[in-house]
This record gives C-alpha cells, structure tokens and sequence, in this order.
C-alpha cells in the first residue's frame, strides 16, 4: 500500500499489477503457431471451396479401412481388436486423400495465370537446382522458358502454347547447350495440350528421368550457368512487358 500526496487515504500499489499484467501479455511480434489440426482444418476450407465433392471422398477413405477391420475381424473372432487398428488407417486415408484433392485444387487456381510453370516446379525435391526467375522471356507473348538444373541434366520447361513457344525454347537450348557441350539439355513442354505435361505431374515428369550427372556435377553445373549469364534479369514487379517503350534518347547518345 502506497500513500497518496495528501498523506491521508492509503493507495493501492500499482506495481503488482503492472507485472502481472506484464506477466499476461503475449510478446509483441512473436505470431502464434498453428496447430496441426489448425492447418488441416484451414486445408479442408480452402480445398471445399472448389472440390464440393472432398467430404464424401474423406468420409469413403475413413470408412473403408474401418468396415473392413470389423468384417475381417468379425471372421476371425476379434472384430473389436481390428477395429481398434483400423481407425488410425482410416484417419491416415482420409488426411492422404485431403492432400492429394488439395493439392490439385492448388494446380487448378494457378493454372492459365503467368509464372504458374516456376511456382509448380518449386515443389521439385532436393537435388535440383531451379531458378525462380525465367530463363527466357518473349515480352511480345510472354511467353516463358524455365530452367531447373539436376542429375538428369538442364530441363527447359516451356510456359506457352505450341508450336510457338518451340522457338523460344530451341533458341535457349541451343545457347545452354554451346556453353556446356557435355551436359544433357531436355525440353519440356507445361500445359493440358498435345504433348504437353499437366502442372500437377510435372514434378513427378522430372523426378522419373534418368540420371546422367553426379551429385558435385550437378551443383557446377548450376555454378556455370549463373557465372556464364545463363539467368536473365528478373521482370520487374508491376511492369506490363508488352507495353515497354524504349529510352529513344538514349538510343541517340543523349
């Protein structure tokens, strides 16, 4: 108890309630971390949105397993004990199915947008070298080439319809190929047309090709093609490459 200025009626300490007030409050800038079921719960929004047909799929993984537990149970004279084994492989099925519908749903809203080839190739595994940016760009088009770098060799992955993306991609083949002779240069084309490679399986395209190069030569590789200009500079954020003007003064010397 403190005494106010006056001397007379005593005062409440302030202090013991400053520091349990400091005791309850979060730290600032600290975000709390979601939860496993947390994050589930938000990919079982996400995905519903635009697959209507996820909960069904859910319910039909979590039951198989268990109907099938009881019924091989109920033969051999334990059901309660299969049955009691056969949840966890039902919540399993259920969450691989969630994952597997997310993850198409995710392929379906990039698909048509610019840049959806360099986002679907980011979920590659370790042992390749992707570049974030792409390699060649056709400002008229805009049509893109993407590079992702690994022991099958350099794969050119096409963003465009064909055939006129096949120009843009030769011309970047033929350049990757005279800076490293050595090294296998493969063309692959993304999209839902003829010879062309779904979004969704683009990745599992890459990780079935047959390795040529070894680990160290796979990461000199990815050196020499940064060193030797290999990477173009990056498309600025907001710029429309279309409609770039040059600077016609400083095509005079002005």
């Amino acid at each position: 108890m403190a005494r106010g200025s006056s001397g007379g009626t005593p005062v409440p300490d302030a202090a013991p309630a400053r520091r349990g007030l400091l005791r309850r409050r979060p730290k600032d800038g600290v975000p709390k971390k979601q939860g496993r079921l947390s994050q589930l719960r938000d990919v079982f929004r996400m995905t519903r949105r635009s697959d209507r047909a996820l909960p069904w799929w859910m319910l039909l993984g979590f039951t198989g397993p268990v109907v099938l537990g009881y019924l091989v149970g109920l033969a051999i004279g334990h059901p309660w004990y299969l049955l009691v084994l056969a949840v966890p492989t039902g919540v399993l099925a259920a969450t691989f199915i969630l994952a597997r519908r997310a993850e198409r749903a995710a392929y379906a809203q990039i698909a048509g947008q610019p840049g959806a080839t360099g986002a679907a190739l980011s979920s590659l595994r370790r042992g390749w070298n992707v570049e974030q940016e792409p390699v060649a760009v056709d400002a008229r088009t805009q049509d893109l080439v993407f590079r992702a770098v690994g022991r099958p060799g350099v794969v050119l992955v096409t963003e465009g319809p064909l055939p006129r993306v096949n120009r843009l991609a030769e011309a970047e083949r033929k350049k990757t190929a005279r800076l490293l002779p050595n090294v296998p240069v493969h063309v692959m084309h993304a999209g839902d047309g003829t010879d062309q490679v779904p979004l969704q399986k683009l990745s599992g395209k890459l990780g079935r090709m047959r390795p040529s190069l070894t680990k160290t030569e796979v990461s000199e590789v990815s050196r020499r093609l940064r060193a030797l200009g290999g990477v173009r500079p990056p498309i600025p954020k907001g710029v429309d490459p279309t409609r770039v003007r040059p600077d016609r003064k400083a095509m005079r010397g002005r």
